[in-house]
């Protein structure tokens, strides 16, 4: 083949070659009303509960006869992106496969991805938010976003007006008289009641996306692209910038793990972060939107609520949250690879991302359906997904090594956190040159 193109690659660059239109008219041919047009079965495979994708697709399909076609089939998250690679290799994979925005390298290359020249940057950006940018690939769109998972802030009544507190921190730099009023210890001395499960890695739910939203508000990068367009490590400060926002992110983090710290509040010997906020015994718990059943399942009876926003640093006029992102993918080895085309436009549409959102607890990705007003939690999730800001990662796994080092290296007093910070650049560094 002239260029080493796949079959899949001539089909699908036919389908879009038939049309000497734009990105948006595409989109609109795709997705368009003419729902008895057969796109043939297309099989999706994601880490998502089976039952409610499968309740999804049968109410979208009483309006489009489209979604009858689609199936989907729950993978177990911790081996789902192992069995996907083995299952495309041996030609028996999905049509269409759930993508988280962490993923978009270390996956991309089982990917086809959407041309520029027929869904282009601007247009992808203008239909769905930032928290979905790692999905703009060096040669195209890679998934087609539905959904975003922001983080929030869970906290406790009852533990807030026990100390005095009437209400949650709207910024970091009030956390301070809260550690204080909230915090309670036995009489050896042994933290009881928590008010931030900050400082630690391996029971702090989330503790590389939360340290790494960190960073990001405090005007720093994770990674970043060259002028060449080649991922590089951005934690270090370069010449030429102000500030160390990784490094005051991460001493900002770990001082609450800190037992000479006024603000120690948190160690390894607590419970996991979610645990300890359900049983009644953390104040504060910045998770993602999605844990809200989980948590009211552990515990009916707790009294909480979950804050308008994440608190943010009072001296930055941009709020930055953190969380994931979810798109549908269309692998290179697809046996569908035109039907799968059009599923992913039909499943990351206004009306099927709004239910998948509400079944599953996140947010819609798309611009034009978190315009629309909801109710209590459901707008508060809407808001952060517009403020989540995520970064491109290149390897999941190992980077989450990396963040794990980089938080025990400080609280363990092996290194400062300029030390850490440097360390962690390295570590990156070798990642990205792989």
């Amino acid at each position: 083949m002239p260029g080493g193109m796949s079959s899949f690659q001539i089909i699908v660059l036919s389908v879009f070659g038939a049309f000497t239109v734009g990105g948006v008219l595409v989109f609109a041919f795709l997705v368009g009303s003419n729902s008895s047009v057969s796109i043939g079965q297309v099989v999706v495979w994601g880490p998502l509960d089976e039952t409610a994708f499968g309740a999804v697709l049968r109410e979208l399909a009483e309006a489009d006869g489209r979604f009858r076609q689609v199936t989907y089939v729950q993978k177990n998250e911790d081996s789902y992106l192992e069995e996907l690679t083995n299952a495309l290799a041996a030609g028996s994979g999905p049509d269409l496969f759930i993508m988280r925005e962490d993923h978009t390298i270390s996956e991309g290359s089982k990917v086809f991805p959407v041309p520029y020249n027929q869904l282009s940057r601007d247009d992808f950006r203008n239909t769905w938010v930032e928290a979905a940018d790692p999905f703009l690939g060096p040669g195209g769109v890679v998934g087609i976003p539905f959904a975003v998972d922001p983080f929030v802030l869970y906290w406790n009544r009852d533990m807030l007006s026990t100390g005095g507190i009437s209400q949650p921190p709207q910024y970091w730099d009030e956390l301070s008289p809260i550690v204080r009023a909230v915090t309670k210890r036995d009489d050896g001395g042994s933290i009881q009641k928590s008010a931030i499960a900050f400082g630690e890695y391996s029971n702090v739910n989330h503790a590389k996306t939360l340290l790494g939203m960190l960073i990001l508000q405090a005007g720093g990068r994770v990674t970043m692209r060259d002028g060449n367009g080649e991922l590089t490590p951005a934690l270090a400060t370069r010449v030429g910038e102000t500030g160390r926002p990784a490094e005051s992110a991460l001493t900002f983090f770990t001082q609450f793990s800190n037992p000479s710290s006024a603000d120690y509040t948190w160690n390894r010997s607590r419970p996991e972060a979610r645990v300890a906020f359900a049983q009644g015994d953390l104040a504060l718990y910045v998770g993602l939107a999605s844990e809200e059943p989980l948590i009211r399942r552990l515990n009916p009876n707790l009294n909480f609520a979950i804050a308008p926003s994440v608190p943010q640093v009072r001296s930055s006029s941009l709020p930055v949250s953190g969380g994931h992102a979810y798109a549908f993918a269309i692998p290179k080895a697809s046996a569908n690879p035109q039907g799968a085309l059009t599923a992913a436009y039909l499943l990351g549409g206004a009306d099927a991302s709004k239910l998948l959102g509400a079944v599953y607890g996140f947010a819609s990705a798309r611009r034009d359906a978190l315009s629309v007003p909801g109710e209590g939690n459901e707008e508060t999730f809407r808001k952060m997904a517009l403020l989540v800001r995520t970064w491109e990662d290149p390897d999941t796994e190992e980077t989450e090594r990396v963040f794990r080092d980089m938080i025990e290296s400080v609280t363990s007093g092996a290194a400062r956190s300029v030390e850490a910070i440097q360390r962690a650049e390295q570590a990156m560094r070798e990642l990205t040159n792989i």
